[in-house]
């Protein structure tokens, strides 16, 4: 009679938990930048684009506070460009963080297209653009950054900030292009699998010693309840 009364044995599935001494990391899109005009470049630092945010990139910054406030956030990144400090500051100031600049996460370098140049030849379908594409390369693009160095670039940085970080989470606000690097390396995916994430989106990567699990990529729930298959523009 006991056996019979015994429950049977059951094998749940289990939901993911984080390794010990990992680091999650939270990477934020910019929010929508300033529009790109031949007759106004935009500024450089350190020969790169920089625009600010535009006003759309500003309630963006204000969707992701509200929605990241919520969690545990140990730290705060952002490249030196200030599109990315402009839609960090919101949430900054909501957790009480300072954000730290790390140059490495800036954009890749787009050579001879920087300045706004490059949205327009996308927008016009130069030929190298389109070559760009076919190919998955940025450095078809006269005077870019190496296929190369970009890809050293975006994971030695992130090696950098995980080995600060063990057992931590850190909010990462970035750039499009980087942020496709590290999902590409997280997956071994083509060099442009992930490019393309929403302004003001959330992808989130768990970093061990061991290797990169990716979590979640272009979260933009934040930004508009409704499911959407709109796409955005690459950069």
């Amino acid at each position: 009679m006991a056996a019979e009364s015994e429950q049977p044995v059951e094998y749940r599935q289990h939901r993911f938990r984080t390794p010990p001494g990992a680091t999650e990391v939270l990477l934020v899109r910019h929010g929508e930048s300033e529009p790109a005009r031949p007759d106004r470049p935009f500024p450089l630092v350190d020969g790169q684009g920089d625009p600010g945010l535009a006003p759309e990139g500003r309630e963006h910054a204000e969707l992701v506070a509200l929605r990241l406030a919520v969690e545990r956030v140990d730290a705060i990144y952002v490249s030196s460009l200030r599109r990315t400090s402009q839609t960090a500051a919101p949430l900054a100031a909501r957790l009480g963080l300072t954000p730290v600049v790390e140059p490495d996460l800036r954009e890749v370098h787009l050579g001879e297209w920087e300045g706004g140049v490059f949205r327009q030849m996308v927008a016009e379908g130069h030929p190298i653009a389109r070559r760009m594409s076919a190919e998955e390369r940025w450095d078809v693009i006269p005077g870019a950054e190496p296929a190369a160095a970009f890809s050293e670039r975006v994971r030695k940085v992130l090696v950098r900030l995980a080995a600060a970080h063990r057992d931590q989470r850190i909010v990462v606000v970035t750039h499009g292009g980087v942020i496709a690097e590290a999902l590409a390396a997280a997956t071994g995916s083509r060099p442009f699998a992930f490019l393309g994430p929403d302004n003001a989106s959330v992808s989130h990567l768990v970093l061990t010693e061991a290797r990169w699990i990716l979590r979640r990529f272009n979260d933009t729930a934040h930004l508009d309840p409704a499911f959407s298959t709109t796409a955005a523009p690459p950069t």
